[in-house]
């Protein structure tokens, strides 16, 4: 993947997204133009939006790229594992690069190998120490670059005060 290493490129990218985000008046508008901000300066790939639920432990999409592969509402629940640990309970970036790293993870990697993604970022969303969602890309990249997770994660906290929002919290 072509890395995100300048800043005239996030500048032609994030000026907008500035614009959209004044004027969004609804948690979908912020992350739509957050969505859209994020392909554009990362490049393509799948992008979704989730909300955590610690009691239940259900993760609920709220926002998808690829509605037709990963729609709005699909909700998983999540045992207790290693990633579960690291990005739900202790609120870190997990990256992931390679078949093998998100087979070790993901349940569905069907659908992902099937969509050609071989690597993921997800960045915990966290309001008061508390993790209440995710925001996970993933993408056709052998190995992520510093500017990468830089701009996903910058990306992402733009996006938690819709979560909250739109989870009524």
């Amino acid at each position: 993947m072509e890395s995100v290493d300048t800043l005239g490129h996030w500048q032609a990218h994030l000026h907008p997204l500035f614009d959209r985000l004044r004027a969004a008046a609804t948690p979908q508008a912020v992350m739509d133009a957050v969505g859209q901000a994020t392909l554009d300066i990362v490049g393509p790939g799948l992008l979704t939006i989730n909300a955590w639920d610690v009691p239940t432990r259900e993760i609920r999409r709220l926002w998808s790229s690829d509605p037709a592969a990963y729609p709005v509402g699909g909700k998983k629940v999540k045992g207790d594992t290693a990633w579960t640990r690291q990005l739900l309970e202790r609120g870190e970036v997990f990256v992931g690069e390679g078949d093998t790293a998100l087979a070790a993870v993901f349940d569905d990697i069907a659908t992902i190998r099937n969509l050609g993604l071989n690597g993921v970022v997800n960045v915990p969303l966290c309001h008061g120490g508390t993790v209440i969602g995710t925001f996970n890309y993933l993408a056709a990249v052998e190995t992520w670059t510093a500017e990468d997770l830089t701009a996903l994660r910058m990306l992402a906290q733009w996006v938690a005060g819709a979560v909250r929002e739109a989870t009524g919290g």
